[in-house]
């Protein structure tokens, strides 16, 4: 393989380049005009134009992507996720055209990307799965039926789904109809697929996906768990690798399960399996994503591996780097997802100027980033300006490194999470591993106690400068005072 495309944009598609560099292989970007002089763009070894800004007339214009393939000699397709990541007609396409699609089969995306597919593949495997129904409902009758017998609350799924749409919360037989007739409209809009299922809705849910790989000569492997239950509108903002409450035993078994995933389909390539943990630690398989993760980060951080650079070794028949037996765990990685979004109100969009970016640094701080100081966040793609990874020895060393990251953090022109990743970071509930994907919901149901925690901070910082100052003046080095303290509270922090 000596060139390589990515049919991506922005921190995904950098992060392909520096393994495809390391590696030796030639990166080719695309872009679309919002992302003319994006970084992803500018780091490439050749870059092409494929349409204006909308990505259904850029990013997912399969034809013309792969015409700029033809053209160009390449060899390889690496999709990065989101966008033609996890489609199966795509990667035919790639495969027809002569062509390595860096990822698994078109057969094991299609299985395991309807959820009742999957559901059925892996019923087989030792695969627990929640008590529901794996196939398709669409008489209200029989969905209050098998409500009442495996009793409330229930969730209706979209078959299709992802990103929470088409999910309903039912805990009630009055409301039902209502809320199924409104998670099949979604569905039918979202994914052209209307199909759902009910099955039992887990109480205190924790997320806890297991990152897994396979290749071509019968190898499957996972590579541990990464916890990912720090959650707003079903969608992820923090994770952490590993999880706080997985022992070594449930650790194997959810590992094992997650195995098991891969051979119910003959997978091949960087995988992800998703499980939902109750308060009894019982796990469910909850699906499949047959793609890079956006949190692979902190898998790498606590394996010491490149899983893009696995990939591509997969991708060309080779075996996998490492056996099971190879693996371990080395310290505490987390990840803060950092987006442009109003946190106040209800993590909306804030699309607007990077006036200022700095990011941290240091040896146990990694930034995957798209953008560069003066850029603008565009309002066509998912407002996610960067990735925070911090790695520590153990969770406590992390936890603190990653706070001190993020008052590091040097960002004006818009709003973003990184306030909320802090307030997080510091509650008593996250530090205690006592939480789940209702943490938003039970302690941020009103976002003006993150300000009235950040005050408390401000207020007791203030009084330690005043403390400084007051020294300072007792030894009469005003002169000294007047040039070193400033009101920047960071640097006061540093």
């Amino acid at each position: 393989m000596n060139k390589v495309l990515i049919a991506n944009r922005g921190e995904i598609a950098r992060r392909v380049i520096r393994t495809l560099k390391k590696m030796g292989i030639k990166s080719v970007a695309i872009y679309s005009d919002a992302d003319k002089n994006a970084p992803h763009v500018l780091e490439a070894d050749e870059a092409v134009y494929v349409g204006t800004s909308p990505s259904a007339e850029s990013y997912l214009k399969q034809d013309v992507i792969l015409q700029h393939c033809k053209d160009l000699g390449v060899d390889g397709i690496h999709p990065g996720y989101g966008f033609l990541s996890e489609n199966g007609e795509f990667a035919q396409k790639v495969t027809d055209a002569g062509m390595t699609f860096i990822g698994p089969s078109p057969e094991a995306m299609a299985l395991m990307g309807d959820k009742l597919s999957a559901k059925q593949a892996v019923k087989d495997y030792e695969v627990p799965l929640v008590p529901g129904v794996d196939r398709a409902i669409t008489d209200v009758k029989e969905a209050k039926e098998i409500a009442n017998q495996i009793g409330y609350p229930v969730l209706i799924k979209a078959s299709a789904g992802g990103g929470g749409k088409g999910m309903r919360l039912v805990e009630e037989e009055a409301v039902l109809e209502e809320q199924m007739k409104l998670a099949q409209n979604e569905a039918r809009s979202s994914f052209g697929n209307d199909a759902c299922f009910v099955e039992k809705f887990v109480t205190k849910p924790r997320h806890i996906e297991i990152q897994v790989f396979a290749d071509s000569h019968g190898n499957a492997i996972h590579l541990f768990e990464r916890e990912c239950s720090i959650q707003r509108r079903h969608q992820k903002v923090i994770e952490e690798a590993p999880s706080s409450v997985l022992t070594p035993d449930l650790r194997e078994k959810m590992g094992q399960a997650a195995v098991n995933v891969c051979k119910a389909c003959d997978y091949e390539g960087a995988g992800t399996v998703e499980f939902l943990l109750d308060a009894d630690h019982n796990f469910y398989f909850l699906e499949m994503n047959t793609r890079l993760q956006v949190e692979h980060p902190v898998t790498e951080e606590i394996t010491g591996l490149d899983l893009v650079e696995w990939q591509i070794r997969v991708a060309r028949g080779e075996k996998l780097p490492k056996g099971q037996d190879e693996l371990t765990i080395n310290g505490h990685a987390i990840e803060v997802r950092v987006y442009a979004e109003d946190t106040i109100n209800g993590f909306t969009p804030d699309i607007g100027n990077l006036k200022r970016y700095r990011i941290p640094s240091g040896r146990s701080v990694r930034v995957d980033d798209a953008f560069l100081e003066g850029m603008d966040i565009p309002i066509y793609y998912d407002p996610m300006i960067a990735k925070l990874v911090v790695w520590g020895k153990t969770r406590e060393k992390a936890i603190k490194r990653t706070i001190q990251a993020i008052d590091e953090y040097q960002i004006s022109g818009l709003k973003t999470t990184l306030d909320f990743g802090k307030f997080v970071l510091g509650h008593d509930a996250f530090t205690s591993g006592n939480f789940d994907t209702n943490f938003v919901r039970h302690h941020f149901e009103d976002p003006k106690v993150m300000y009235t925690s950040m005050e408390a901070e401000q207020e007791a910082l203030t009084h330690g400068v005043n403390q400084i100052w007051d020294s300072i003046k007792e030894r009469d080095c005003k002169e000294f005072a007047s040039k070193n303290i400033t009101s920047n509270w960071k640097n006061t922090r540093t």
